[in-house]
């Protein structure tokens, strides 16, 4: 994780890749997104930590899944939230119908982590920073843009976010479908959308990333040659820009977006 920007509390500071083929991961979005890497060791029988780059910026990283440690978790990038006190967090996460995945712990000297699951059993982590911050780089090309829940039951999802983090909710629309854009000390930090129909069956709740790319179509064309799935061909936001959702070689599932020009 970075030293170079403090993210605020509330605010979405990290995302992790688990994936069940490190190396390949690295490939795949060293060759899609421009990214270099640095693996430190994570002990003895751990594995390395995978750290993505940016020019030269930290932006996420990546661990392997293992069958001892990581039984029945599927590939999937994880975002963290930038919290002042991880274990006051994970009281308040049970008294308000969520649940612990693990213990919180210490990651050596960089901060400590919680892992939960909201009532709808979407799962999502947080970050108590100490010499580690975050990213280095946020909302830009290459990087994380936005995150992005999908939600059973979007009712008890804002009641939740709202008390534990202090969030504020937009509620409103795109098209037809209602989308609800999260706000963190008055900036907008990400989006909580129903899943509702037929494609979102035998899907939990979830919560996922946005890269930010310069043309979506030309992304989406090279991660499918680089042997990702496209499982939403580039497509419209009237008034934001045009987004895909993306499974990668290993199955974890992330969107691109390609913003309209703001004057």
């Amino acid at each position: 994780m970075g030293t170079l920007h403090k993210h605020p509390v509330g605010h979405f500071c990290w995302f992790e890749l688990g994936t069940s083929d490190q190396a390949a991961a690295k490939n795949f979005y060293g060759s899609l997104f421009g990214w270099t890497y640095r693996d430190n060791s994570m002990g003895e029988g751990m594995g390395d930590y995978t750290t993505f780059l940016l020019d030269g910026k930290e932006v996420g990283a990546a661990y392997q899944l293992t069958p001892e440690m990581h039984a029945g978790i599927p590939p999937h990038w994880m975002p963290y939230v930038a919290v002042e006190d991880a274990d006051a967090v994970a009281a308040k996460v049970l008294e308000l119908g969520g649940k612990a995945l693990c213990p919180n712990m210490d990651i050596w000297d960089f901060g400590r982590m919680g892992m939960f699951q909201d009532p709808n059993d979407a799962t999502f982590s947080v970050w108590q920073p100490k010499t580690h911050l975050g990213a280095d780089v946020v909302n830009a090309t290459h990087a994380v843009g936005w995150t992005e829940l999908a939600t059973r039951d979007t009712g008890k999802a804002k009641a939740f976010y709202t008390n534990l983090f202090g969030w504020q909710i937009k509620d409103g629309k795109v098209g037809e479908m209602e989308y609800n854009e999260v706000y963190n000390a008055g900036a907008p930090i990400g989006g909580i959308m129903p899943m509702e129909g037929p494609q979102w069956d035998g899907i939990p709740s979830n919560w996922s990333i946005y890269f930010v790319v310069t043309d979506c179509e030309a992304s989406a064309n090279q991660a499918a040659s680089l042997g990702a799935t496209v499982c939403v061909p580039p497509t419209a936001i009237p008034n934001v820009g045009k987004f895909s959702v993306i499974a990668d070689p290993q199955g974890a599932m992330f969107q691109i977006i390609q913003m309209i020009p703001q004057a």
